[in-house]
């Protein structure tokens, strides 16, 4: 029987740079940034959002899978971009368990998050497996970034 050991840091951690590798200061672009600018080219179904839970980047793919008309860039992710249905009867989500949706359960607990979120598209109701993490500044969290697949 195979044996697997699976390691979790704590991100909050900071890590002591090996001397030796040492490279020159980099101009100082934040975090949020630097994510933002990743995701606005990435493939894969993917958006950031701010620490207020505005919208910061989305990728093309996410787009379309949403079946969006206008630019999500600067709007409110709940309720502005991303209408969050209940599995159980269709209605929206009920505000208590908005916040344990991945992009802001990530946001809040500094942890990543997992889990499926039924969403209002243009196409109609969709399930999507989300997996988002924390982005963090200075020990900080900063925003979340999230990845979207179609269950």
């Amino acid at each position: 029987m195979a044996h697997v050991e699976l390691s979790i840091s704590d991100p909050h951690l900071a890590r002591s740079p090996d001397p030796d590798l040492a490279l020159p200061p980099e101009p100082t672009e934040s975090s949020l940034d630097r994510w933002a600018a990743t995701v606005a080219d990435a493939a894969e179904p993917s958006l950031v959002i701010d620490d207020k839970a505005v919208i910061v980047a989305v990728s093309a793919s996410f787009e379309d899978l949403l079946g969006l008309t206008e630019s999500a860039i600067d709007r409110p992710l709940v309720d502005g971009v991303l209408q969050l249905l209940d599995f159980g009867d269709g209605g929206a989500l009920d505000a208590s368990e908005i916040n344990k949706t991945p992009p802001l359960l990530a946001l809040s607990s500094g942890r990543l998050a997992r889990g499926l979120v039924r969403v209002r598209c243009a196409t109609g109701a969709r399930t999507f497996d989300a997996i988002a993490t924390p982005l963090l500044q200075d020990g900080q969290v900063v925003g979340s970034l999230t990845f979207f697949s179609t269950v």
